[in-house]
């Protein structure tokens, strides 16, 4: 209560940019304090429990509940971040150099919908000086999942050599990579997607992948790639086709979505990606589909509209192995962990599963 009660009203004040930077400059100060993430602990961390722990990726997740990408850009709160009761987080999206991002305004809060719309377009300080700061780390209790993309100017044609470069800087720091072709506010990103283009970067992403694992040995590290809920069903099914053949590791479903259907608030007409709950229902589809075409063969880690238990009860039984909160972290603060992790176990239990690994896919059986 003490976020809702307290912080909430405060920040909600704010400028919602101005809120975020102060979110993350104080975690990123505190997390340096050494009583602070012990603390943190105390105050929000969640208990690691036999029936929610998953092994994937290569990686142990303490919990199954991730942090998505777009809250810490530059890697500058991971140890904030992994005291208040997240299992793993993205950090990112991170481009080759920095970038400003596009003009502020630039993210919109719409509480009546419990939504957000943000158009950053990938601002961050860049490859090397996130490499930096995942360098300073003294521990790292979750694992890190870094979230690469292009920079603005760089044309389609010439994308791969964007992510490769974001691999080679940061292959040494990170737990696992996450291929961003999906955000709506980076220019014709969204078209990496489809055709040929997607089979093409994806091969240049895996080639990198394999001189990297070959120059600095070491555990093979995974790949994962992001896709949008705005594409029909042929659209999917060809995607999801490339990325399995492609030999990554997963796919997240889902990104930010551009729809704006049963909005009430005045901010729905902002351009940019929306996340928050009217994305809940079309993100668990998607999981529903991709789990459907690949048999439950291809990991998923499902994202869009996770508020309480149920919502990622849902993904899971829909097919996701696990799953990750961005908006709900806004409106309901650190405490949003312990409830659904606690409500996980509750609803395991009520289903006589003894792990959450027998529920992944379960609507399917």
């Amino acid at each position: 209560m003490l976020y809702r009660s307290l912080a909430k009203p405060l920040l909600f004040k704010m400028d919602p940019e101005q809120a975020h930077h102060l979110i993350i400059g104080g975690l990123s100060g505190m997390g340096s304090i050494r009583p602070v993430p012990s603390g943190l602990r105390v105050m929000y961390g969640v208990r690691e429990t036999q029936d929610l722990a998953v092994d994937m990726f290569g990686c142990h997740f303490p919990t199954p509940v991730g942090l998505a990408a777009g809250l810490d850009k530059n890697g500058q709160a991971v140890t904030g971040f992994s005291s208040i009761g997240f299992g793993f987080m993205e950090v990112g999206t991170v481009t080759p150099l920095p970038q400003p991002g596009n003009d502020q305004p630039r993210l919109f809060r719409l509480p009546p919908d419990e939504a957000l719309v943000n158009r950053m377009g990938f601002n961050n300080l860049g490859a090397e000086a996130m490499a930096g700061e995942l360098a300073r780390l003294k521990e790292r209790r979750i694992p890190v999942a870094v979230n690469i993309g292009k920079n603005k100017a760089t044309p389609n044609e010439e994308a791969h050599l964007d992510y490769e470069k974001c691999i080679r800087a940061l292959y040494d720091y990170a737990d696992l990579f996450v291929v961003n072709i999906s955000s709506p506010n980076t220019p014709d990103l969204r078209n990496l997607q489809h055709g040929n283009e997607l089979k093409e970067l994806l091969a240049a992403v895996m080639s990198e992948m394999e001189a990297q694992h070959t120059k600095t040995g070491g555990s093979v590290k995974s790949v994962l790639v992001k896709i949008a809920p705005d594409v029909n069903d042929q659209e999917l099914e060809y995607m999801v086709s490339t990325i399995a053949d492609s030999g990554v590791a997963g796919i997240i479903a889902t990104n930010t979505t551009v729809n704006r259907e049963g909005l009430s608030h005045q901010h729905a007409k902002e351009t940019g990606g929306l996340s928050g709950k009217p994305l809940r229902d079309r993100s668990t589809e998607v999981i529903r589909r991709i789990y459907r075409q690949t048999e439950g063969k291809l990991p998923i880690i499902g994202s869009g509209g996770i508020f309480t238990s149920e919502d990622a009860y849902e993904k899971i039984k829909a097919g996701a192995s696990l799953v990750e909160i961005y908006t709900a972290l806004i409106y309901e603060g650190p405490e949003v962990n312990r409830r659904i992790h606690a409500g996980l176990r509750e609803l395991l239990r009520k289903d006589g599963y003894r792990h959450i690994s027998e529920a992944v896919g379960a609507e399917h059986r």
